[in-house]
């Protein structure tokens, strides 16, 4: 199972979310501090989104460290790109877990320093809000809702 991380985040790196969904299984459940809890076609559909954000811009993904045991596995990655609401340049080091079923990830999750992130992402403001629970209701609320707009243009 560790080719199926390494297949994954070499698809990530690339940008190609079709191949990320593909070592996906159906009933795939996602979770991370900026989307909360992803199931069904959303964790697919946020890689296609976050994928089709970063096109033609400076996005890089580096992975090391993956671990399989018993039907778990582990792996880090790191994330190299400017959000694009503030141009700020960001460096995400996550800590991912994954549980597998039938061949492919069943529950993925990511960690994340998100006071960090905030920080990066947003400057002062981010760095002292970031690591309340109040900055991480109000991210994922927004990370949700434009997700579901993403996936309601996909089906316009």
């Amino acid at each position: 199972m560790k080719e199926v991380i390494e297949k994954f985040y070499t698809a990530f790196a690339a940008k190609d979310p079709e191949a990320m969904i593909a070592c996906y299984h159906k009933d795939i459940q996602f979770e991370d501090p900026a989307f909360g809890v992803l199931t069904g076609e959303k964790p697919g559909q946020m890689w296609r989104m976050l994928c089709a954000s970063q096109k033609d811009k400076e996005f890089l993904i580096a992975f090391s460290d993956i671990t399989y045991d018993q039907g778990k596995g582990t792996a880090h990655w790191e994330a190299k790109y400017n959000f694009s609401k503030t141009g700020r340049k960001v460096h995400n080091k996550i800590d991912a877990t994954f549980e597998f079923k039938d061949g492919k990830i069943i529950k993925h999750i990511d960690t994340f320093n998100l006071r960090k992130w905030a920080g990066q992402a947003l400057g002062f403001k981010g760095a002292l809000i970031g690591g309340t629970n109040f900055f991480k209701n109000k991210l994922q609320a927004q990370t949700k809702k434009a997700l579901d707009v993403f996936i309601a243009m996909q089906k316009d």
